[in-house]
């Protein structure tokens, strides 16, 4: 079993009115897992990602959501030194964003810019078949 949690307090030192936040600083992070090796043939492990909400903008006015996320893996290590796994990345399938950002911009049908949240997603639920053979 492990586990990292991290605390920060990210500001810019010099005044500037625009605000002292760092955007896209991560002030919460949290990482925990089980694994198991060497219990026979079978093999796996389990863990758990947690970001907290950060500042999209130096005066912290827009700010990103938390995400968390769960993957998981289960194998099997059989005599000849042929290994088989599975690994489920966002067993939970959540719904969350890997990167926020806030800028403006304008679509090709819209009269003005806009001022918004621009992010790229997590992967949906994905599963990965592994082989892995040792000589």
């Amino acid at each position: 079993m492990d586990a990292d949690a991290a605390l920060s307090r990210a500001r810019f030192t010099d005044a500037d009115p625009a605000g002292d936040h760092i955007p896209g600083a991560i002030e919460r992070a949290v990482s925990a897992g089980i694994s198991f090796e060497d219990r026979g043939d079978f093999f796996g492990s389990l863990r758990w990602r947690y970001f907290g909400p950060r500042p999209l903008i130096e005066d912290d006015s827009a700010r990103s959501r938390s995400s968390s996320l769960v993957n998981a893996r289960l194998g099997y290590r059989f005599a000849n030194g042929l290994s088989l796994a599975a690994e489920v990345f966002n067993l939970l399938d959540e719904s969350a964003n890997d990167i926020d950002y806030f800028y403006e911009s304008r679509l090709r049908d819209e009269p003005e810019a806009v001022e918004d949240v621009h992010f790229h997603p997590v992967e949906k639920r994905s599963i990965r078949l592994m082989m892995e053979w040792r000589y």
